[in-house]
C-alpha cells in the first residue's frame, strides 16, 4: 500500500532496463512502516473505535471523540497501510478493519513473545528459589 500520490514511484521509475531487484527495493521501499503507522495515538483510537466491526464515519467520530477531518485523515493513512478497508454502502462509507496487517505483527511479534515468556519462565524460577531460601533459613533460625 504505497504511501500518497507524491512519494509513489513514476513510471519511468520501474521499468524496462531496470534490473528486477531494483524495482523490488523501490517497491518494498514505497510501504508505510507498520510500527511507524501504528504509533500515532489517534490512529489507535480510530481503530480500537473499529474493533467491533464496520462502522460509517460519523460513528468513529463519536467514538474517538477526534474532529471529522482528523478521523478522515487517519482513515486514510490506516487504508494505504492495509489496516482498514472501506466499502461504499449508498452515500456512507463503511469502515472495518483488515485481518492480515494484524496477522502479520502477531507472527512477527511471537518471535519475541517466546523469547521473553523463556526469560519471564527463567526469572520466576530464581525468585521462587529465593524465596524458597528464605523460607529455609526463617525456619533454621527458629529451630
Amino acid at each position: 500500500m504505497p504511501v500518497g500520490g507524491a512519494l509513489r514511484p513514476r513510471a519511468s521509475a520501474i521499468g524496462a532496463g531496470q534490473p528486477i531487484y531494483v524495482s523490488l527495493y523501490i517497491y518494498i521501499n514505497m510501504h508505510i512502516d507498520v510500527f511507524q503507522t501504528l504509533a500515532d495515538p489517534t490512529r489507535r483510537l480510530v481503530i480500537e473505535a473499529l474493533r467491533n466491526g464496520e462502522k460509517p464515519v460519523n460513528a468513529i467520530v463519536s467514538q474517538a471523540r477526534i474532529h471529522q477531518s482528523g478521523v478522515s485523515r487517519h482513515l486514510r493513512i490506516l487504508q494505504d497501510a492495509g489496516f482498514v478497508s472501506m466499502r461504499p454502502d449508498g452515500q456512507r462509507r463503511l469502515y472495518s478493519l483488515r485481518p492480515e496487517p494484524f496477522r502479520q505483527l502477531d507472527a512477527w511479534l511471537a518471535q519475541y513473545r517466546t523469547l521473553w515468556v523463556a526469560r519471564l519462565d527463567r526469572f520466576g524460577l530464581a525468585l521462587e528459589q529465593q524465596q524458597k531460601g528464605r523460607r529455609d533459613k526463617k525456619q533454621e533460625s527458629r529451630a
